[in-house]
């Protein structure tokens, strides 16, 4: 019993074993993963060389301007404003201006990298999984050019923060992100009858709104309408990113822009909100965050990425209360969830996801390989970092991750793993230390019958116990 629940902690409610980690934490499994909720800032990234959102924006939009400069400038002949025409025979006197898609694309690859540096490094994984499972929640995707330098920050400075915090300020921040905005169109989104709509061509957007409550808070089956979709895209309009206009209001930042608001009172999930700015929009994410329908719909979905696609009603009824008892404490959530007698006992149904499967691999096998190398085999694997297929995220169904092209894949990773795990460790060995008495027979019996070292590891990889959680 007690070498299942290690099993637990370390697979269903981490990120695999490392070496040494079955040992060290088998007299307590069920305290190790509590006392991983101890500190909120274990979930931060504190990397100073990582720019933050409204910097890169801001960089983008510069290079962007530059950019149109120069062409303009070569259409008329003239020099670009603010570039030196070059000697005869001799260099510009000032470098080309950085394109904006390069900009983007740098600031993707420092955030990714030490996004996975920080994985592999963790000592708190359980804190990790809920960061991955709240910012699959809040998916954004770089499938839209402008996400592509915003969606690492935007999990740094939206979800991290509030993962043992509050759900309605998690919401909140997710909302408000210039990431979120530019991603559901939420930043073009005007109001029919404001002043800025009058004036313009371009009207209501409510993709945001729609998102927010069938995938953010209530759920599909949360008991709102179309009414109600139309009603928060109005109480929204006004919410943008500063500068997305080159105008120099907070250039980067949330901002609320009171021309572009619709006018009036709305109707959302049962509730009239009267005018109020951008305060009203507030109010009304404040409301539908202690909306028993959220807590539903929160409980539902945290039990089926930790359990299965089909968690014991019981689990998700105590997700459910502890969601509505404590207002939304998120921290109090990931108790209740380590807690449950049900997340010990369930067998182990789900696959684990590329990324996941690369970070176990990286942390078991303490492979030498650099994050960018271990972010790429994810993606081979069929999971892009922050690049989901749409806003519903990623799926999470117990063998969403399975079938001949995916399992082909994987093996293909295990062989190119098997050649580069330190000298000196034995397949036999590293599956008795991650594993201990968790390891079946059948997977002990099928790495001795290994006929080389590299198989060995091969079949370690692709044992139950490597690619199940």
């Amino acid at each position: 019993m007690r070498a299942h629940e290690t099993a637990i902690a370390l697979r269903r409610l981490g990120l695999g074993p490392k070496p040494g980690d079955a040992a060290r934490i088998a007299h307590d499994p069920r305290g190790y993963v509590l006392d991983q909720l101890a500190d909120p800032r274990t979930a931060l990234i504190g990397d100073a060389e990582l720019a933050p959102s409204h910097a890169v924006f801001v960089a983008t939009r510069m290079a962007q301007v530059e950019q149109k400069a120069m062409r303009d400038a070569a259409k008329s002949g003239a020099p670009a404003p603010g570039v030196a025409a070059p000697a005869e025979g001799g260099p510009s006197a000032t470098p080309p201006a950085a394109k904006p898609g390069r900009i983007r694309r740098e600031a993707f690859q420092e955030e990714a990298i030490a996004r996975f540096d920080h994985a592999f490094a963790t000592e708190v994984p359980f804190i990790e999984r809920l960061v991955m499972f709240w910012s699959n929640h809040f998916a954004v995707s770089i499938g839209k050019g402008q996400v592509r330098g915003l969606a690492g920050a935007f999990e740094r400075e939206a979800i991290r923060p509030h993962v043992l915090g509050r759900f309605g300020d998690m919401l909140k921040a997710v909302e408000q992100h210039p990431a979120m905005l530019v991603y559901l169109d939420q930043a073009q989104s005007v109001g029919p009858n404001s002043k800025a709509g009058h004036r313009r061509a371009r009207g209501l957007n409510e993709n945001l709104a729609r998102e927010i409550l069938e995938l953010h808070t209530l759920g599909v089956d949360g008991g709102y309408g179309q009414e109600d979709v139309a009603g928060l895209a109005r109480i929204l309009t006004g919410w943008t990113v500063g500068g997305l206009q080159q105008d120099a209001v907070d250039p980067g930042r949330f901002v609320f822009l009171p021309q572009r608001h619709e006018p009036g009172a709305f109707f959302v999930a049962g509730r009239r909100y009267d005018e109020g700015g951008v305060a009203m929009g507030e109010a009304c994410l404040a409301d539908l965050a202690r909306h028993p329908s959220t807590a539903r719909h929160i409980g539902r979905k945290l039990a089926q990425h930790f359990v299965s696609s089909t968690p014991p009603p019981s689990l998700v009824a105590k997700l459910e209360t502890s969601f509505s008892e404590t207002g939304g404490d998120l921290a109090a959530l990931a108790r209740t969830l380590a807690k449950a007698p049900e997340i010990w006992a369930a067998p182990f149904t789900k696959v684990t996801s590329p990324y996941e499967f690369a970070a176990g691999l990286s942390r078991g096998l303490k492979l030498d390989a650099p994050a960018g190398e271990m972010l790429r085999l994810a993606q081979a694997l069929g999971q892009p970092l922050w690049h989901p297929p749409g806003p519903k995220g990623w799926p999470d169904a117990d063998d969403a991750w399975m079938g001949p092209s995916p399992i082909r894949e994987r093996l293909r990773v295990a062989e190119k793993a098997s050649r580069i795990v330190p000298k000196g460790l034995d397949p036999r060995a590293a599956a008795e230390d991650l594993f201990g008495a968790q390891l079946s027979g059948a997977t002990r019996d099928t790495i001795k019958r290994a006929e080389t070292r590299e198989q060995g590891f091969v079949l370690l990889v692709m044992s139950p116990e490597f690619q199940r959680k």
